[in-house]
């Protein structure tokens, strides 16, 4: 819903609520083309108040009745006495009234492209060309110790071989403040989250040994690895949005292939220099 339709709600729900309103007993023979209202001649229709009423948000369509009735009622004949106001529209106004009806009619077209590219089957195939023959992948438990020179990582290396706490020493001298006050815990984590040289430390690491130091952009680590698992794969249900998505798109983008090379298209504008663009004034001529 755009800005200036929530104004309009707005407006009109003010009238609604502030002027009584008894709503007819629906007629038996009512249908989209039923007339509710007529401005100067024009005609609005029941069709116009329900197709407007399924665009609203959800705070407004759970309003009563009778309140939402009136306010998109008063709001179809303010607009309709508003838009008879205007005698011409600027050229600037009717380019963007076609865009607007192209742009909608698009979305019509691509509709039942996406509404049929997605089923149990679709999703199933998905699901195995993303995850059938890959290698289970793992995932690590572990906490660091961030510090800026290489020289403070090795004194407190030094340290930590020595029998020192690292949850301790993480608190009192990591520049992470995040990890630092949970003791350089960093809770679990998969491959490709972390920086290269960190990520590649972890997994050369052994498991309860401190591991390092190891510079990255983010300064020097000292790495201590508590556990690794190997990462169970998402469920189908759990990957079902992410893979709805990918096979909607892959179903936009060939439809649009086969459309647009199937269409007699010229791009006689291709040479027209693309700072044109930016020149409103082109508008007024």
């Amino acid at each position: 819903m755009t800005k200036q339709s929530r104004f309009w709600m707005g407006i009109a729900l003010a009238g609604a609520f502030a002027t009584p309103f008894a709503l007819p007993a629906m007629a038996q023979d009512a249908s989209a083309d039923t007339v509710v209202a007529t401005v100067n001649g024009t005609d609005i229709t029941l069709g116009h108040m329900i197709v407007l009423r399924e665009t609203l948000p959800q705070q407004y369509q759970a309003l009563p009745d009778d309140v939402l009735f009136k306010g998109i009622l008063d709001q179809l004949i303010q607009q309709t006495a508003l838009e008879q106001s205007v005698k011409e529209l600027s050229k600037s106004d009717q380019l963007a009234l076609d865009n607007n009806r192209r742009g909608y009619v698009s979305g019509v077209a691509l509709q039942d492209v996406v509404e049929g590219a997605v089923s149990d089957q679709a999703l199933q195939a998905a699901y195995d060309a993303r995850f059938n023959g890959v290698a289970p992948a793992m995932e690590y438990n572990a906490a660091h110790i961030l510090v800026a020179s290489e020289e403070l990582a090795n004194s407190l290396k030094a340290e930590l071989d020595g029998g020192a706490d690292f949850s301790a020493l993480a608190k009192a001298n990591s520049t992470d403040k995040g990890s630092g006050a949970n003791g350089g815990d960093l809770g679990w984590f998969g491959l490709g989250m972390m920086v290269k040289p960190f990520e590649e430390a972890v997994v050369a690491a052994e498991v309860g040994k401190v591991a390092g130091p190891v510079q990255s952009d983010f300064g020097w680590h000292l790495i201590l690895v508590k556990e690794s698992r190997v990462a169970a794969a998402p469920t189908l249900d759990e990957m079902r949005d992410e893979l709805a998505a990918e096979i909607e798109r892959a179903a936009v983008d060939s439809y649009l292939k086969d459309l647009t090379t199937a269409a007699d298209i010229a791009r006689p504008g291709e040479g027209l220099d693309p700072a044109l663009l930016r020149d409103a004034t082109l508008l007024d001529k």
